[in-house]
């Protein structure tokens, strides 16, 4: 024999209560239908009662609707030769229930004992109906076998007299029974009582402990226990197996899938739980038992959460050492009919924490306020202190017992997440470690823990873009081409959640279509300017968030302060930041490392080479950077190696403006300024300070060049053609090739334009190629050589891609 309990949403609808039929009918041995009410009838009943107790003659007419709904289900499931003769009980039980809701309203008075009363009709009509359409059905009524005593503001069930009626009443076996969950009635005085809400499951799970049942089924609208609330994070799954401990942890930390009373009954007698999706009978559900499985690779087993959470603190002096405080506050608290979820206490003993629903948080602070009210006037202890709308957390899962580092992998993975964690509790048993925080980051929190601990099939990474220009554009078309390869490969989702240009911007939590972001942006996109961008990365309050700035704007980079602040990561292809003050170049190094994330700009110098991550490695390893001569502007090289005797130097400058290479305005790229930025990052990164006053400038453009307009650039820069032409001659015969090298030795920086010949590392440089040549203690004989492609969008794009690949920390 097996008992079934079915809930308000699997008897809510002409439908569902056919599929009901079905499934029970279908059982292969007996079985007992333990039913709740029809779906949201329990409620349509609490309403009632308050409505006639406040005189509002509106009740009627809701009852009438309440009435005639059980008559019409009846019409519909309920086959004609038992039709006529269960809508006369249906009649019968509503006007029972009819001249109790009267009475209320004349004389304006509910008392708990009519409410449960009042409630007890939800259960008692779904029971009767039900056992008419199943056929071969019997139905009991719960009430005469289910014993309840009075407990503070509740009714607990006697078990002792509750297993000795069940036995009398279910001593001879039948194929199907059917009952009602919830009601109950009190073991002394017979009045009708009830189990609570989520009473049903409850009742079911006794009727399986005291029978011995075989298993017990709970159906009900989900496949069964969830990794973490679906409604917050998108790729939850089923978890197939749980042992009773882990179910019983997750139900009391918010997983509302069955009553958490229900657990303890079948753990007793060792009964196991599946929970099963009335609307898809064919999933496997949730398997609930004594043994323990081994989920490979994963800690836990699932997160829950309970976002109705006031944490209540007890502080003061007084409460050092002295024997039986904690006692008193919790006796108080019982006294009160409050229930505590979580208990935290500093080992000082100077204050004690504890979380209870927001709702009873007023009555919690006044009983402990008067418990402790000599205390209080005496200044040893503080009145207690309540802070509302918060939010509680809980990690579950058997394999969290003796595996070390389980706790430190959730708090640093909060704190590279910005999420404050205000209080935490973790039991010996080691199968639940949980947390209260702020409610607003509830979200963050789930999604981020169900990422880093394996739950999730893939890890997310989401990804703020600002510049749509060369770089910014060839970078979401490499990111949208790569993004099936890293999902199915890596196991990486790259979700890009906003993108910004000079004039708009866009966000979508759930992730932009990459092939027509440009379109979405004009339709869909809001003006835009640094601080809007700010404020909408921060409002979303995102995980794992990476900000990527592909452009050169100075206001741009002044709110990487505040991303990284709140813990976003910034990945920078803009210069500006890492070659402005050193003092803000320091500070924003020091807030990425104290809050342990990533300020990331490896473009910044080389475009796609490895320089800044070369250099760091050596210096972490213990190395330290003696010298470094370079090559930092691809326009620049592109410059001196096209010159010849057909290309002058006017029109080489033009020649890299067409293809790209220089800025629109190339005098940029002439004034060396770039390469000063560039200097300056990479000996920042070796590890001097320098400020761009420090290095040594000597240009090979007269600063006359430099004045009006770009227009009066062109006009006359060909003055130069003739002494570029005769250096070129020159240099010709010499087998010397003019570069304009970057150059630092002991944190002494210069830049300029050089003459090398055929022996040097520098010569033999083509096209637009960057090198840079690494003298350290280790390499100095023979320095170091990184040398390649050190412009063009795709190239920049690259290393981009690579640094933000780098935060999501995947091989």
């Amino acid at each position: 024999m097996k008992v079934l309990k079915f809930g308000g949403t699997s008897v809510g609808s002409i439908e569902s209560i056919l599929e009901v039929k079905k499934i029970v009918e279908s059982q292969q041995e007996s079985v007992i239908v333990v039913v709740s009410a029809f779906k949201q009838v329990t409620d349509q009943l609490y309403h009632l009662a308050q409505l006639a107790s406040q005189g509002d003659a509106t009740y009627q007419h809701e009852f009438q609707e309440l009435s005639q709904r059980h008559i019409s289900i009846i019409e519909h499931v309920v086959e004609p030769e038992k039709r006529t003769s269960q809508t006369t009980k249906i009649t019968q039980m509503m006007e029972e229930l009819s001249n109790i809701l009267r009475g209320i309203f004349l004389i304006h008075d509910l008392t708990p004992k009519i409410t449960d009363t009042i409630t007890s009709y939800g259960e008692r009509a779904s029971a009767s109906i039900i056992g008419a359409v199943i056929d071969e059905a019997i139905t009991f009524d719960s009430r005469q076998f289910i014993k309840t005593v009075p407990q503070f503001t509740k009714h607990i069930v006697d078990f002792e007299t509750t297993n000795a009626l069940i036995r009398e009443h279910f001593r001879h076996e039948l194929p199907i029974v059917v009952c009602g969950g919830f009601i109950s009635t009190d073991k002394k005085t017979g009045n009708v009582t009830n189990l609570g809400r989520g009473g049903s499951d409850y009742t079911a799970a006794i009727l399986a402990a005291a029978l011995n049942a075989s298993s017990l089924e709970i159906w009900t609208d989900v496949d069964g226990f969830m990794t973490a609330d679906p409604r917050i994070i998108d790729n939850t799954y089923v978890i197939e197996k749980l042992t009773f401990t882990e179910a019983m942890e997750l139900c009391n930390f918010g997983a509302k899938v069955i009553y958490p009373p229900t657990i303890y009954p079948a753990y007793h007698k060792n009964i196991p739980i599946r929970i099963k999706n009335t609307f898809n009978p064919t999933a496997p559900g949730t398997y609930i038992s004594c043994e323990k499985s081994n989920d490979v690779g994963k800690s836990i087993k699932g997160i829950s959460s309970i976002n109705d959470t006031c944490l209540i603190t007890v502080q003061g002096l007084g409460m050092v050492g002295v024997i039986g405080v904690n006692y008193r506050i919790f006796k108080a608290l019982a006294k009160a009919g409050i229930s505590v979820f979580l208990v935290s206490q500093a080992s000082s003993e100077n204050n004690t924490s504890f979380a209870v629903k927001n709702s009873d948080a007023e009555l919690a602070v006044k009983v402990l306020d008067i418990e402790f009210e000599k205390e209080i006037e005496q200044g040893e202890m503080n009145h207690a202190l309540a802070e509302k709308d918060l939010a509680t957390v809980a990690i579950v899962g058997e394999n969290m017992k003796r595996t070390p580092g389980i706790a430190g992998k959730l708090f640093g993975t909060l704190g590279r997440n910005g999420i404050n964690v205000i209080a935490c509790a973790q039991g010996a048993s080691e199968t639940n470690i949980s947390f209260v925080t702020d409610h607003k980051s509830l979200r963050k929190a789930l999604n981020v823990i169900h990422d880093s601990f394996f739950l999730s099939d893939y890890q997310v990474l989401n990804v703020f873009l600002v510049g749509t220009g060369t770089v910014g554009g060839s970078l979401l078309e490499q990111i949208r081409q790569q993004q099936p390869n890293l999902m199915v490969q890596k196991g990486l989702k790259l979700n890009v959640v906003g993108i910004a240009n000079a004039e708009y911007a866009l966000f979508d939590r759930e992730g932009i279509q990459l092939d027509k972001y440009q379109e979405l942006l004009l339709t869909n996109g809001k003006p835009t300017s640094p601080q809007l961008l700010c404020d909408e990365i921060l409002g979303m309050n995102i995980f794992n968030s990476v900000f990527v700035d592909c452009t050169a704007s100075p206001e741009v980079a002044t709110i990487y302060k505040e991303l990284l602040s709140n813990n976003v990561s910034v990945v920078a292809a803009n210069k500006i930041a890492a070659s402005s003050e050193y003092a803000t170049y320091a500070e924003l190094k020091s807030i990425a490392g104290k809050r342990g994330i990533k300020f990331l700009f490896e473009t910044n110098v080389g475009a796609g080479l490895p320089i800044m991550n070369t250099i760091n490695n050596l210096i972490n390893s213990g190395d330290r950077i003696l010298k470094m001569e370079a090559v930092l502007s691809g326009t620049l090289n592109f410059i001196f190696n096209t010159l010849s005797a057909e290309n002058t130097l006017s029109k080489t400058i033009r020649l890299a403006k067409e293809a790209g290479y220089s800025e629109p305005d190339p005098r940029i790229d002439l004034s060396g300024k770039d390469v000063i930025r560039k200097l300056l990052i990479l000996t920042r990164e070796a590890g001097y300070k320098i400020e761009q006053e420090d290095v040594a400038c000597n240009l090979f453009i007269p600063d006359r060049f430099f004045e009006g307009t770009l227009n009066d650039f062109w006009n006359t820069i060909g003055e130069l053609d003739g002494e570029f032409e005769h250096r070129r001659q020159r240099l010709e015969t010499e087998h010397k090739r003019l570069r304009f090298v970057a150059k630092m030795e002991e944190g002494q920086c210069s830049v300029g334009l050089q003459e090398v010949d055929m022996h040097h590392p520098l010569y033999d440089l083509e096209g637009s190629n960057n090198i840079l040549m690494l003298t350290t203690e280790r390499y100095n004989d023979y320095p170091m050589i990184i040398k390649g492609y050190g412009a063009g969008a795709n190239v920049t794009a690259a290393g981009v891609f690579a640094d933000i690949i780098s935060i999501a920390n995947i091989r």
